[in-house]
């Protein structure tokens, strides 16, 4: 045995790998995982927020690339992570999620899910950390290569509530956290991962919010990459948007749930956001007005240059020629 341990620890000095490093509890994704999420954001620089300036959703690849190369989008790999009960539409290999039910993180609710025109989006694929949070904060200065990593990172997404995703919108955890307080410890920890990951920052709202959030569970770890853990909070049963005569469910839909959307709310301050952060007041999307209503965008191109796109059923400048595969969303 000592021989064979010998002749390791030889082969490592060879090759320069660090003495031991095969026995490391370090991880080796850049997450973090398994080390204090406290001591993780303690890690993480503190800056302010950058200008949007030049964010198009674009610049993260095309949505739902199917980046591991099984043959199945990101959004249906993370619905067959997430979702449990699921049924496959047929001829699809297993990958396109016909239907299932979300034990939702963000609110603790469990949630219906079928693929149709009416009913997709009730279930949305959530980025942990918003694309335009981390453009504004670091991931302006990654390669195309890297944003696109960092976009179907099956580590920053989860499948979450679709109402709950349009809150969040592109808020941080200054001015946005899930309704579900048993979750909260767990999804700030998440972020924390992403960031350290991605090297991205945070601003000093930011940070003080994380902390507080920290500071009720002290032994919180960063999360690895099994999925989320079981909420604490009771769940309830709700079944939403589902319509039982509607026949498009058959239809192949490749609903994009990204939380750059047309109507993005402006963030707050980080000043502001850090006084309400115990009792975070995610804003709501704004009612389309009449002026509002008449925006009309010739074809996808020009609602994509507009930073409009993807447009959701009921939000200005939807149309359904925009929409191809009849999914309740245009321009994906």
């Amino acid at each position: 045995m000592t021989t064979i341990l010998s002749g390791l620890l030889a082969a490592s000095l060879l090759v320069g790998l660090p003495t031991g490093s095969a026995f490391a509890d370090e991880p080796t994704d850049g997450t973090g995982a398994g080390q204090s999420a406290t001591e993780v954001l303690e890690s993480l620089e503190v800056k302010g927020r950058a200008p949007k300036t030049g964010y198009k959703r674009t610049q993260f690849g095309k949505a739902w690339t199917d980046v591991d190369h099984n043959g199945c989008d990101t959004r249906n790999d993370i619905l067959n992570r997430d979702l449990t009960s699921v049924r496959y539409k047929w001829g699809t290999h297993k990958c396109v999620v016909k239907s299932g039910t979300l034990h939702d993180p963000y609110t603790g609710k469990d949630i219906k899910f079928k693929k149709g025109k009416k009913t997709s989006t009730a279930v949305q694929i959530d980025h942990v950390v918003a694309l335009s949070d981390a453009w504004q904060k670091g991931a302006q200065k990654l390669s195309k290569t890297k944003r696109t990593e960092l976009a179907n990172d099956p580590y920053n997404l989860l499948a979450v509530q679709g109402r709950a995703n349009q809150k969040k919108s592109d808020g941080d955890a200054a001015t946005w956290l899930p309704a579900n307080k048993g979750f909260r410890c767990e999804y700030v920890a998440r972020q924390i991962g992403v960031k350290h990951k991605y090297s991205l920052w945070v601003t000093k709202a930011e940070k003080e919010a994380m902390a507080k959030v920290l500071s009720s569970c002290p032994a919180q770890t960063v999360p690895d990459y099994t999925g989320v853990g079981v909420a604490t909070t009771e769940t309830t049963e709700e079944s939403e948007q589902t319509d039982q005569t509607d026949q498009s469910d058959e239809q192949d839909v490749q609903t994009q749930d990204d939380q750059s959307q047309s109507g993005e709310q402006t963030q707050q301050s980080d000043q502001q956001a850090s006084s309400s952060v115990s009792t975070p007041e995610p804003a709501q999307e704004p009612a389309p007005t009449p002026q509002q209503q008449d925006v009309y965008y010739q074809n996808c191109t020009a609602a994509r240059a507009a930073g409009a796109a993807p447009i959701y059923q009921g939000q200005p400048g939807y149309r359904s020629q925009l929409d191809r595969d009849h999914d309740g969303v245009a321009c994906e």
